[in-house]
């Protein structure tokens, strides 16, 4: 009986979007740990981006930094054009990239709905096309990153809700889809987690806001990483289409 392990084979190359901090920095990292070189993509903070690439190399791996806007389909195709001719394999992709534009859907402009939809909807719908194009002769895993948001809503995020629920229903959909190319695809859920989105909260917001999780505190980045990995690696060769929430019970 053979024993699964979270180790990918050696030369597996995996592709973080967003990775430049937070959760994107950390999935980068458990990859790296668990035997991936790593794409570490970023939009805007390519110091922080080659902080993670350092920390990546620090772990015996390659890195490899591409700057693209994810709601731009050319950025998009230029991206995994320079992994293909880099490494010329794709076999594992977390798509991470993402960003919030709150408020109330009365005072909600056009802009705020169409740059959270365009960079969290449009940028996975973008990124898993030309991942599933380098993956469907040798096969691969896609991990996608939603958020509690988007599995029970959240007031005054409308626009980030609706997104983050439609990368759930876009990930099942896919899942069934390419299953019969050995692509596997889940979503992570992350709950409230200690990154720069929820340290620029309101503190008495805040308060509020860990006071609905029953562990009653912040997860860590390091902690949806590990679910991310496990999801992303050969131990979860029997799973897809699925949503794990990493939330302190906040849905449960």
């Amino acid at each position: 009986m053979s024993v699964l392990t979270m180790n990918f084979a050696p030369g597996s190359v995996a592709l973080v979007t967003g990775a430049s901090r937070g959760i994107g920095r950390a999935c980068a990292v458990h990859l790296a740990h668990a035997g991936c070189d790593v794409v570490v993509h970023y939009n805007s903070r390519l110091e922080a981006a080659e902080e993670t690439a350092e920390s990546v190399r620090a772990l015996g791996r390659q890195a490899l930094v591409v700057q693209a806007d994810v709601a731009k389909e050319a950025d998009v195709r230029t991206l995994f054009g320079r992994v293909r001719s880099e490494w010329g394999r794709l076999d594992t992709a977390v798509v991470n990239s993402g960003i919030t534009a709150d408020g109330y859907l009365g005072a909600m402009s056009m802009d705020k709905w169409a740059s959270v939809i365009d960079t969290n909807l449009t940028g996975t719908f973008l990124t898993c096309r030309h991942a599933v194009r380098m993956m469907h002769r040798s096969g691969g895993s896609l991990v996608l990153i939603s958020s509690t948001s988007g599995v029970m809503g959240q007031p005054g995020q409308t626009n980030y809700s609706a997104s983050k629920g439609g990368i759930i229903a876009f990930g099942k959909a896919l899942a069934r889809e390419a299953a019969d190319k050995d692509i596997r695809v889940n979503t992570v859920a992350p709950g409230f987690t200690e990154t720069d989105m929820l340290r620029l909260m309101n503190p008495k917001a805040r308060e509020s806001y860990l006071e609905l999780v029953p562990m009653g505190r912040a997860g860590a980045p390091a902690e949806v990483a590990s679910a991310v990995t496990f999801l992303a690696s050969p131990a979860a060769g029997y799973v897809t289409g699925k949503v794990l929430t990493v939330d302190g019970g906040l849905t449960s």
